[in-house]
């Protein structure tokens, strides 16, 4: 008597639906997450394994990822694999915080990564959000945040050197910017605009992300007294990140 193939414990999972196929390829990875089967930080079967084990086309399996990456259950990182994805970070939409402090508040790792540590003449841009003249003394960093080695955040941050004179001497993969900041020029003002943005392939790359996904981009201005201290461009990808606002009338 011939043994019966195997059923792929996958399969198994998916039952009967009326679904698209793909609604139910869905389905069946946000059960594997909930219940823990898929931890945070799993790495999900590959698109060809995932054809092979569910007998679905290529198609079928990658728009059932995408979407996932999209709502935040999966994290995709370029060349690497696809991930269950941490719950996602948020951060205060009207406060400033120091992204090491939010993220051990959530019991997690912080490190950073220092791409540029510069001094530049600020342009045209940089001298209007910063209240100088332009070809003025600005320092400039490009540092890339990791959450458990995850990229969750690019900054881009352009300061007033006059402000900050010794910013260039300092090991920011041991305190950060708005650490250092805080000490020397402690902050009294506070502006925020939020825009979703696509990241150019250079900021895809930092981030791990694949091309066209959406991020959140923060920009922020400080002030001391009435001094500007900073100006800053913060990336988040889209499906790593939200912000939370609360307010009163």
């Amino acid at each position: 008597m011939s043994t019966p193939p195997a059923v792929s414990p996958l399969v198994a999972q998916m039952g009967e639906s009326p679904a698209p196929l793909y609604a139910r390829v869905k389905q069946m990875i946000a059960l594997q997450i909930q219940n823990g089967t898929w931890p945070p930080h799993h790495r999900v079967p590959s698109e060809s394994e995932l054809v092979s084990q569910l007998g679905f086309s290529r198609m079928t399996i990658n728009r059932a990822l995408r979407e996932l990456t999209a709502e935040g259950l999966l994290v995709r990182m370029q060349g690497v694999g696809t991930f269950v994805a941490e719950p996602k970070s948020q951060s205060a939409l009207f406060e400033v915080h120091n992204i090491a402090d939010e993220i051990a508040s959530r019991g997690h790792r912080h490190r950073c990564q220092v791409i540029m540590l510069a001094e530049e003449a600020a342009g045209s841009e940089r001298a209007l959000a910063l209240d100088m003249r332009e070809g003025q003394k600005v320092f400039h960093s490009l540092i890339v945040h990791f959450e458990n080695d995850i990229a969750v955040q690019i900054e881009d941050r352009y300061v007033n050197a006059v402000v900050a004179p010794d910013y260039l001497k300092q090991d920011f993969t041991q305190e950060t910017p708005y650490a250092y900041l805080s000490r020397v020029a402690p902050l009294t003002e506070g502006e925020h605009v939020v825009e979703a943005i696509l990241a150019d392939p250079s900021e895809c790359k930092l981030l791990q992300i694949e091309p066209g996904e959406p991020c959140l981009l923060i920009r922020r201005r400080t002030w001391s007294g009435r001094t500007p201290v900073t100006a800053a461009r913060l990336i988040h990808p889209g499906s790593r990140h939200r912000l939370e606002g609360r307010f009163s009338k």
